[in-house]
């Protein structure tokens, strides 16, 4: 099969096109999938630069998000057959492969059934994106009916579904952007609230648009800076939830004058530290993203497409910065 391997850390030139035999089968509950889509998110990226989570793992092939046809089932799997359509997210840590690749093996319990209504590349921009959304405004910050939330980069990939959900349970959002056309997509996504941070102190925009009270939820997928700055913009006993280190300079003060509830949100984790029962938590998202982007109410929006072949200058779109929603690869294109 075709491959992008990662062969060490470094630019975008370590990802290498090869040819090598298609994986096998190591458990009996295992399934082979011939995949059809490659979602690309920015810890890819993150990992290519650095290096990947464990050690003497390359070269490795990257790539959390996959979608595609169920081609071989071990002896004991009972949920899926030759045929099915699934979507899941696995691999490309380092430990096991990811799915940068035209073919992959999963546990059967992390894939999880696609409808056939839903195409395979929309497919592979979510599930990475949908689990993190989901677990940081429902499982983290508790978003209720009728609460205000701030949303970081909402035109992002993590954002711009992170606006749908929060829309889904009743919230009112405000989002941030760098310019116009952002600023259009993300009220298309429901978005009630749009504030250019280019031309706006986003604080003080948020702190106008509520009265001075601030809104009861902040959702930082950007890092340190606005972190800190969110800090004076969540109303008092309100939540801040983010998706990165926010550093050693944080005015902790702040949020303990505040009464803030502070958490974070790495959707790496069941994966990393074999987790089972979060894992199956993050699989049951899935089955009610499934849900929701069947009914319509939920959408996945995907910039660009490219074959698996081009996985460097996907790379290097992402790295240059506002991209909207997500990349996806197609192996076999």
């Amino acid at each position: 099969m075709q491959a992008i391997v990662m062969t060490g850390a470094g630019d975008p030139s370590v990802l290498q096109v090869v040819e090598q035999d298609e994986p096998q089968l190591q458990q009996p509950t295992d399934i082979k999938v011939q995949l059809h889509g490659a979602g690309i998110n920015p810890v890819d990226t993150k990992l290519r630069q650095r290096g990947v989570f464990f050690e003497e793992a390359l070269p490795a092939i990257l790539g959390c998000d996959g979608t595609g046809v169920v081609v071989e089932t071990g002896d004991q799997v009972q949920r899926h057959q030759v045929g099915d359509r699934v979507w899941f997210c696995h691999g490309g840590l380092g430990r096991e492969p990811g799915n940068y690749a035209e073919y992959t093996v999963v546990p059967e319990t992390i894939a999880r059934p696609l409808p056939d209504e839903i195409d395979f590349t929309t497919a592979a921009a979510g599930p990475l994106v949908l689990i993190t959304a989901w677990e940081a405004l429902y499982d983290r910050a508790r978003l209720q009916n009728g609460q205000s939330v701030l949303i970081h980069a909402g035109a992002g990939g993590v954002g711009h579904v992170a606006i749908q959900l929060a829309k889904l349970v009743g919230a009112r959002v405000l989002t941030t952007v760098s310019d116009e056309d952002k600023a259009t997509f993300v009220r298309e996504l429901g978005a009630d609230e749009v504030i250019n941070y280019r031309e706006t102190d986003a604080v003080e925009a948020v702190m106008e648009l509520t009265e001075g009270r601030g809104v009861d939820v902040a959702f930082d997928t950007v890092g340190p800076a606005v972190f800190n700055r969110s800090l004076s913009a969540v109303a008092h006993y309100g939540q801040l939830v983010t998706l990165l280190d926010p550093g050693k300079d944080v005015d902790w003060g702040i949020a303990r004058q505040r009464n803030l509830g502070i958490s974070f949100e790495l959707m790496l984790t069941p994966m990393l530290e074999n987790l089972p029962q979060a894992r199956a938590h993050q699989g049951d998202i899935l089955d009610r993203c499934a849900g929701y982007l069947h009914s319509g109410q939920l959408k996945l929006h995907v910039s660009k497409t490219l074959p698996l072949a081009e996985a460097m200058q996907a790379h290097q779109l992402i790295e240059a910065g506002h991209t909207r929603g997500k990349i996806v690869l197609q192996p076999g294109a």
